[in-house]
C-alpha cells in the first residue's frame, strides 16, 4: 500500500514563527489530547496536524478519534466537480489521479480537495464506500482506495461462479489471499451497518439480519413487524441509518402539498419487543442525517449539529447537480423547505453507473489510538 497525503487545504499552513518557538513541539501528549476535542471542523484537525511532527503524532495517537464522526458532519466529496491543483501530483505511481472538490459543512468558507484514481471513473464500477475507503470493481477485480490518503490495496480476484442466478456475499479479511463466501438462498444484501457492536444487514425485500463474519460467515434473520400492522415494508427503496442507540429505516414519499416535494419519515427498530417492531420516530431530537443518491454510499448521522451550524431533525441529501438539499423530518418538512431549491432534483436513491456525490468520514476517524 502507498499512503501519500492527498487531502490538501491551500490556506492551511504552519503558523508563522512556530518553528522558531521553543517548546511547541515538546508539549506533552496529554495536553495536546485535551485540545483536540475542542477543534470544531476537519480543517481545524488538518491545521492541528500540520503544526509539526509531534502534533501530528499526537492526533494519530488520540484515543477517541471515533467520537469525531458523531459530533462533526461527514465531508462531502463531489467527484464531478474537478478543481485545479498544479502543486499536487498527477499520479500516485500506479494510477493517474483526478482532483475532486470536498466540502466541510462545519467550515464551508475554506476549500478542500481529494485525489481519486482516474481508473475508478473510467474502467471500474463503484461498489460502495466503507470506513473512509472507496471500493470499486471490474470483472472480479477490486480496488480499495483511501479517499484522503490515497493508499490503495488490491484484494484477490473475486471467486465468481459465473451463474447469474446465484447470489453470494463475499468477505475479504484484509491481508489474506482469499475471500470467504456465503451463498444466499433468496436474499440479496443491499446494505450493512454497524450497530451496538454487531453488523446488521438488510436485503432487497427489507428483511433484517445479524451478520456474522467469524469464525465463518453467517446470516441470522431478525423477525420484525412493520408499523400499523402492515404485512410488508411500504417503502420502495428504504435505507438504514444508525443514530446512537437507534437503528432507523428511512425513505421518502411524494408530497401533494405546496411545500416540500418529498417527505422523509424515520422509524426505529424496537428490539425489546418480540418480535422486534418498527416504531415511528416523530422527531430526531439532536440528530441530523446525511445521505447520497447512490444506494451503495452509506448514510451517516451526526449528534448536536447546531455546534457546527447545522440543525437537528434534518436530512442533508447530496446531489450531483448541486451540493445538497435540506429536508425537515416528519412534521418539520414543509416549514423547513427552501422554495428556491431546484425543482428538478431527484430524491430516489438508485444504482448509478457514474460515481455520485457521497458523504464520507476520513479513515483516521475509525482508528482510535493508532
Amino acid at each position: 500500500m502507498q499512503s501519500p497525503s492527498k487531502l490538501s487545504d491551500p490556506s492551511v499552513s504552519t503558523p508563522p514563527g512556530v518553528a522558531e518557538l521553543q517548546g511547541w513541539a515538546e508539549l506533552p501528549d496529554h495536553l495536546l489530547h485535551s485540545i483536540i476535542p475542542l477543534l470544531g471542523s476537519f480543517i481545524d484537525l488538518t491545521a492541528f496536524a500540520s503544526t509539526c511532527r509531534s502534533w501530528r503524532a499526537a492526533l494519530s495517537s488520540y484515543p477517541s478519534k471515533s467520537t469525531f464522526w458523531t459530533v462533526l458532519p461527514p465531508l462531502l466529496v463531489r467527484p464531478n466537480i474537478r478543481v485545479q491543483a498544479p502543486h499536487l501530483p498527477s499520479s500516485n505511481g500506479r494510477h493517474k489521479l483526478c482532483t475532486c472538490k470536498v466540502i466541510d459543512m462545519a467550515n464551508q468558507n475554506r476549500s478542500l480537495r481529494c485525489q481519486i484514481p482516474q481508473v475508478t471513473f473510467q474502467k471500474m464500477h463503484f461498489a460502495g464506500s466503507s470506513y473512509g475507503h472507496l471500493i470499486c470493481c471490474s470483472q472480479g477485480k477490486c480496488l480499495i482506495v483511501d479517499v484522503f490518503t490515497g493508499a490503495e490495496v488490491s484484494p484477490p480476484v473475486l471467486p465468481f461462479s459465473g451463474d447469474p442466478e446465484e447470489e453470494f456475499y463475499f468477505d475479504w479479511p484484509v491481508g489474506s489471499d482469499s475471500w470467504s463466501e456465503l451463498k444466499l438462498s433468496d436474499a440479496r444484501i443491499d446494505q450493512i451497518v454497524e450497530f451496538n457492536g454487531q453488523f446488521i444487514a438488510m436485503d432487497y425485500s427489507q428483511r433484517i439480519y445479524t451478520l456474522q463474519l467469524a469464525p465463518q460467515l453467517g446470516l441470522q434473520e431478525i423477525t420484525t413487524k412493520w408499523w400499523d400492522d402492515m404485512t410488508e415494508c411500504p417503502y420502495l427503496r428504504p435505507w438504514l441509518a444508525v443514530c446512537g442507540d437507534m437503528l432507523l429505516i428511512v425513505d421518502h414519499y411524494v408530497s401533494l402539498s405546496f411545500g416540500a416535494p418529498v417527505l422523509y419519515k424515520p422509524n426505529r427498530l424496537d428490539m425489546s419487543a418480540k418480535p422486534a417492531k418498527w416504531v415511528e420516530v416523530k422527531k430526531l431530537d439532536n440528530w441530523a442525517l446525511f445521505v447520497g443518491g447512490d444506494v451503495r454510499s452509506p448514510p451517516f448521522s451526526c449528534l448536536s449539529p447546531e455546534q457546527w451550524g447545522g440543525s437537528s431533525n434534518r436530512l442533508y441529501y447530496a446531489h450531483y447537480s448541486q451540493p445538497w438539499s435540506v429536508h425537515g423530518l416528519g412534521e418539520d418538512a414543509d416549514a423547513m423547505w427552501d422554495p428556491s431549491t431546484d425543482p428538478d432534483l431527484v430524491y430516489k436513491r438508485n444504482w448509478y453507473g457514474q460515481l455520485q456525490a457521497f458523504w464520507v468520514y476520513p479513515s483516521m476517524f475509525y482508528s482510535d489510538g493508532q
